[in-house]
């Protein structure tokens, strides 16, 4: 069976922040994982993490202006220095929090780019940030997201993020398989986890179309969970959708597809 880790930013919506940890513990979940966690003091997230006995299994990397839309720097020309500062604090996060990934995101190019610049650009970047992360104990996550909830976004299939992660090395970068957007994108969902698994660092998961929980959309999930174990994947799962209704009335799918 998958190890789940709750997405505290997209699940237990109903409960402040804070107190979602609590509430992840009380319906099962022994992970975790966020967008951001620079609103809070690290220490006060160590806590909540450590009271409930709980893994920090995945965050972001500082994404540059999110309010304004901004979606990552990696491979915007002009933010070298200020992707550096993002990856040093993000990584204090991750030591205070004992996560050993976090994702980096790639960034929306602006059309007066050419792809040639943001992917010279986008390989410098990860280079360095995966040689600060070692140290720490940190490996780098590189995800590809669909154009349709993300558009303009760099890294979209993954035989791209694939090529990063084989450039680079699979020690210091791997492959964040999200389930949704593969379908949005690529489709054949268990045929590229197949291909991509050794480089496969985290999976995340949402029904399509609507993003929510696992059986409101077309994925086949009995199968899909099937196949994650059958290929051996260790890692967490990251939980990353939105409710279609109460978060915990929502959980049913857990004993219905992975019994």
């Amino acid at each position: 069976m998958p190890r789940f880790a709750a997405n505290l930013s997209m699940m237990f919506n109903e409960l402040p922040f804070l107190d979602r940890f609590a509430a992840a513990r009380k319906a099962g979940f022994e992970g975790v994982e966020f967008l951001f966690p620079y609103e809070y003091p690290a220490a006060e997230l160590r806590s909540r993490l450590k009271g409930e006995g709980l893994t920090q299994a995945l965050f972001n990397l500082p994404p540059g202006d999110w309010a304004a839309g901004e979606r990552g720097m990696a491979s915007l020309p002009g933010r070298q220095a200020e992707f550096r500062e993002a990856v040093k604090r993000g990584l204090d996060y991750a030591t205070a929090l004992e996560c050993r990934l976090v994702h980096c995101m790639a960034g929306i190019v602006p059309a007066s780019v050419s792809p040639v610049t943001a992917a010279s650009l986008y390989a410098a970047n990860l280079a360095w940030a995966a040689e600060q992360a070692a140290p720490a104990g940190v490996r780098l996550a590189i995800e590809p997201i669909n154009h349709r909830d993300m558009p303009g976004y760099f890294l979209n299939t993954q035989a791209q993020g694939a090529g990063v992660v084989e450039a680079i090395g699979v020690d210091r970068i791997g492959l964040q398989f999200d389930v949704y957007h593969v379908q949005i994108t690529e489709g054949d969902i268990t045929k590229r986890m197949e291909q991509y698994m050794p480089l496969i660092a985290h999976m995340q998961i949402a029904d399509v179309p609507a993003r929510n929980e696992p059986g409101t959309g077309e994925i086949g999930w009995r199968y899909v969970f099937r196949r994650m174990d059958e290929l051996g994947y260790q890692g967490w799962v990251g939980c990353e959708y939105r409710p279609a209704g109460e978060t915990v009335a929502g959980l049913g799918w857990i004993r219905e597809f992975t019994a």
